[in-house]
């Protein structure tokens, strides 16, 4: 009972409590303004200290936001800068294929061949100048034993295998590589064999014909797999077989396969 009797006296004390209030906050008449006065004067320096803090926090909350904000739009200009540097770099790359390719065509002696512009785009992994795989295959008329020449008629290969967009070609220096050659100024004929990468050898050389250093090796048409009059190299060193039946010379490529980029 006295349980009972205590929580009806709290409520009325809580309801006497809330009318007061209200009465002071109304103010009905100005009745309560002495009163009022001075609770605002207690709660005063309260309600500037809560001011000034929500000031700081919504400060805050606005500075954190604006760092995200800035964040975000950092992240965006740094894709689109990345994007952009992408692009102007495969912009660029195509200019220099585009720049290669204008200037091998305007070298090229196109008036005596049938041509098909390709890029290199792979090479012998060990280093070793015996292979280059190109861009171009079977749908380009692309076929085994053509021969590769790139500006001003240099013969660099002859394409070994084809497959559906590519083609494999064994290059001079190519231990499989055999090809009927001619010295241009004497006209000795003989055969440039490769050198397991390492150079190119002409071979098979009479002991009757002349060799001279640095005289210029070509194609000669024999056998008739690659047409005459493709530049090889010049003749780097002379000596003879073994057998002393043959002449034989060290031949310095005209063009240095480690640097091509576009053959035909």
């Amino acid at each position: 009972m006295s349980g009972k009797l205590f929580s009806q006296n709290r409520i009325k004390v809580v309801i006497i409590l809330a009318a007061c209030v209200l009465l002071v906050f109304f103010n009905p008449k100005g009745f309560f303004n002495p009163i009022r006065g001075g609770v605002l004067e207690i709660i005063y320096p309260f309600q500037k200290t809560f001011y000034l803090l929500s000031q700081k926090v919504r400060i805050a909350t606005g500075f954190l936001n604006s760092i995200s904000d800035l964040k975000k739009e950092n992240e965006k200009l740094i894709s689109e800068n990345n994007a952009l540097s992408s692009e102007i770099i495969f912009l660029k790359d195509t200019k220099n294929e585009n720049d290669s390719l204008r200037e091998q065509l305007n070298l090229i002696p196109r008036e005596k061949f049938k041509l098909e512009a390709s890029f290199v785009i792979g090479s012998d992994p060990q280093r070793s100048g015996s292979w280059i795989m190109i861009d171009k295959g079977n749908p380009a008329g692309i076929e085994a034993g053509m021969p590769v020449i790139v500006s001003e008629g240099i013969l660099v290969g002859k394409v070994a295998e084809v497959y559906g967009n590519t083609a494999k070609v064994d290059l001079l220096t190519n231990s499989s590589s055999v090809i009927n050659a001619v010295d241009i100024e004497t006209e000795a004929k003989g055969v440039v064999r490769g050198e397991y990468g390492l150079g190119a050898l002409l071979d098979m050389v009479a002991q009757t014909d002349v060799l001279n250093g640095g005289d210029t090796i070509a194609t000669s048409g024999l056998g008739g797999d690659v047409p005459a009059g493709l530049l090889i190299g010049k003749i780097q060193e002379i000596r003879v077989t073994q057998d002393r039946l043959f002449q034989q010379a060290i031949i310095m490529p005209r063009v240095k396969y480690a640097d091509l980029d576009v053959v035909f």
